[in-house]
Parts: structure tokens; sequence; C-alpha cells
């Protein structure tokens, strides 16, 4: 297992990031995440990628710019989303990929299972 240094954190450096972690704890913020990972996007774009409810869209990403993960720019009656930290591409990749290999063994798993009931 690889060496990680812990670092001295305060309270206030746990409050924040307990809120950055709680706005990755909803599929619909994380779509948007998803979905902003190739580019700026407008809620209307938004809204059709993620096939989500324009109110829903709407609140979800003023969640995720309360919490810093996106930033807004206005363009006349257009509001454009982006990512604001590029380190949540990382973490998007780390988490994904921890899931896919987790979800790969499970399969593996499965399927020595059944080739051993069947034999």
């Amino acid at each position: 297992m690889p060496k990680y240094t812990k670092k001295n954190l305060s309270d206030e450096a746990f409050e924040r990031l307990g809120e950055q972690f709680k706005a990755f704890s909803e599929p619909m913020r994380l779509r948007l995440i998803y979905a902003l990972m190739d580019g700026e996007k407008t809620v209307s774009e938004l809204v059709k990628e993620t096939g989500g409810l324009q109110a829903n869209v709407s609140k979800h990403l003023r969640m995720l710019l309360e919490a810093g993960i996106v930033e807004r720019r206005k363009q006349g009656l257009n509001s454009y989303y982006s990512i604001a930290d590029p380190s949540i591409f990382e973490l998007c990749d780390l988490m994904c990929n921890s899931i896919r290999g987790r979800l790969t063994a499970e399969l593996d798993s499965f399927s020595a299972a059944r080739s051993s009931a069947t034999a």
C-alpha cells in the first residue's frame, strides 16, 4: 500500500472538505460534473445532456457553485458553467478507476462461482 503523508488540518478545513464531499454524494451532481468534464455548458445544455428537469439541474448547480466545484460565467441571458478546479478531473479518474476495478473483480468472482456450480 502506498505511503501517504497526513496533513495537519484545522476544523475549518475539515468543514470545507466535508462540504466538498457532500457535493459529490448526489447522482445528479455527479452527472453534472461528468457533463462538464468536456467543457463549459449552459443550463439548457446540461438539462439536455443529463435528462434532468431545469429546476432540479439549477438547484444542483447552485450547490456545486457554493462548494467551489463549478464556476459560473454570465453572458447576456445565459449562464455558462464549468469545472472550477482541475483537480476534480483527477479525483473523478481515481474514483472511477477504483469502482471499475471493484466491479471487474466482482464480475470475475461471480463468473468463477457460476462456472464452479455448473461443473
